[in-house]
């Protein structure tokens, strides 16, 4: 059984960055993508990050694209995002997830972690 799970998140005041972490464990094929999703309140869950060691590539959400960064720690099986200048939109639940498909359609992964909170206010 593949589990997924996110730490790092926090409050931060506007400006400010965080890292978060996402660990995977259980036969997890080293060809399977991992991403970055998050859900502000009240709304739809959105694309923030994917990374895909087999085609060499990341993707990132329009609205994140020039202040986050996804990378991948391959001996640890581990996914990180690195967030600059967060701003008060950022505030949402962060999920990771992981699948076969290089993605940026939430329906393309099979397998999701808890979640973390992520507060971006002064």
């Amino acid at each position: 059984q593949v589990q997924l799970v996110e730490s790092g998140g926090g409050w931060v005041q506007p400006g400010g960055s965080l890292r978060l972490s996402c660990a995977a464990s259980g036969p997890t094929p080293s060809y399977y993508a991992m991403a970055w999703f998050r859900q502000p309140p009240g709304k739809e869950r959105e694309f923030v990050a994917a990374v895909s060691e087999t085609l060499g590539s990341t993707n990132y959400g329009d609205s994140v694209r020039d202040r986050f960064r996804v990378s991948k720690d391959n001996a640890k099986n581990t996914m990180y995002l690195q967030m600059n200048s967060l701003k008060p939109e950022d505030t949402a639940v962060y999920y990771c997830a992981t699948g076969q498909y290089y993605s940026s359609a939430d329906d393309d992964y099979d397998y999701w972690g808890q979640g973390t909170q992520v507060t971006v206010s002064s």
